[in-house]
């Protein structure tokens, strides 16, 4: 088993997509528009929440979204500038805030002058080589966006600059990094450019974005500390609403056999996907999704919003992603009531989590499995955790419709 780092054990991300949450343009700016700052009056509330770390979507130059890089030494002008994220970060690490950063590396928006240098060369050249070209001459589109276009990282000048880039940033005050579409370019490419970041900073979390297994395989070859636990979120959220609890137990099990090796990164939402609080049918199981979250092995993040039932399903159009990364008022003090009954499950699970620290490596069974009912036994040495859930119309030995029980 690889050595863990330390720090990640007791690490709950709060996750924002920045272009969202603080209502950027849709599209680049020349002018500086000092938005980053306003994060800050945010930071207490994380830490009340009893999470401890920030992780950001892309906070880089870009035509669009984000994800459509133009400058990776560059803070979005729609959200401000290299002092709007120096004190981003001093004021993190005054209150114990970790930072983690999206590394979108697998590709480039069509703007980047890389890009634009190796389209005019073209392919079998210096220039040209930075870029993935199609059997036909083409520039090599990332799942068919033609403004997104794939770098090839197996080229060991392109790997050098995405470590320069990443070391870079950590050498700024970033702790870890999310590397996006990890899965696009393959474990081993990611290795040299890990390797070379893990020298310059050991303690840095490297978290890869990876959808399909083999996980731990994928893990071990490419040189991550972690990977988006994918399964376990669908299988959750799967179990929950069409009453499968079959399902749950099966990933389980083999969320089980990965923390052998790793701690994968948890979630129930994010940028990409439908709000947790939209994808079930009661909202009563939204309380037992986030008891799942918070306290099952690993490192859990929580989509920012999700604490409060924020809701947003993902449509496959232009601007399908707009409900799932709405804005946020300037100060939490602008959050609607109506959340903070779910707030405070939320702080209740953390709570508990926090008291046993121990739940973040602990070791998974099952019992009891019937479709509407699950008992999950949560084990490390000498400590226990037994949690029974419920998500049928009627009590289940004890435990109430749609709710859980500890013990």
């Amino acid at each position: 088993m690889q050595a863990r780092k330390d720090w990640t054990a007791s690490v709950i991300w709060w996750h924002v997509y920045p272009l969202g949450f603080l209502d950027a343009e849709r599209h680049a700016v020349s002018t500086v528009q000092h938005r980053l700052p306003r994060l800050l009056n945010w930071l207490d509330y994380v830490i009340d929440l009893g999470a401890n770390g920030l992780l950001l979507a892309p906070i880089f130059a870009s035509s669009s979204h984000g994800y459509d890089t133009l400058d990776h030494y560059r803070i979005d002008p729609r959200l401000g500038d290299q002092a709007d994220f120096d004190a981003l970060v001093a004021s993190c690490r005054e209150r114990g805030i970790r930072i983690c950063l999206d590394g979108v590396f697998n590709h480039l928006g069509r703007n980047h002058h890389l890009v634009r240098r190796a389209i005019a060369a073209g392919p079998g050249t210096p220039e040209g080589d930075w870029i993935k070209w199609s059997p036909e001459g083409y520039p090599w589109n990332f799942e068919g966006h033609p403004q997104l276009v794939e770098l090839d990282l197996s080229n060991p000048v392109v790997a050098e600059y995405v470590g320069d880039v990443m070391i870079h940033w950590l050498d700024r005050g970033a702790d870890a990094w999310r590397l996006d579409a990890a899965y696009a370019a393959g474990a081993p490419a990611w290795r040299p450019i890990i390797d070379r970041v893990r020298a310059a900073h050991p303690e840095a979390w490297i978290l890869g974005e990876v959808i399909h297994g083999p996980f731990a395989e994928f893990v071990a070859e490419a040189g991550l500390d972690s990977i988006t636990q994918y399964e376990l979120w669908h299988l959750t959220w799967t179990a929950l609403k069409d009453r499968n609890f079959f399902a749950l137990d099966w990933a389980l099990k083999n969320h089980r056999e990965l923390m052998r090796s790793f701690r994968p990164q948890t979630f129930l939402s994010n940028h990409d996907v439908t709000r947790i609080a939209s994808q079930l049918d009661d909202p009563r199981d939204v309380r037992l999704a986030a008891t799942l979250l918070l306290l099952l092995p690993g490192v859990p993040s929580i989509y920012a919003g999700d604490e409060q039932g924020f809701t947003g399903t993902k449509e496959e159009h232009s601007y399908g992603d707009d409900s799932v990364r709405p804005p946020f008022p300037d100060t939490p003090e602008g959050l609607l009531p109506f959340g903070a009954e779910l707030h405070d499950h939320y702080r209740e699970m953390i709570g508990i989590r926090r008291r046993n620290p121990w739940l973040a490596d602990a070791e998974v069974t099952t019992s009891a499995v019937a479709n509407t009912s699950i008992t999950i036994h949560l084990a490390s040495g000498e400590h226990r955790l037994e949690l029974r859930l419920n998500t049928s119309e009627e009590p289940v030995d004890g435990v109430p419709p749609h709710s859980f029980q500890l013990s």
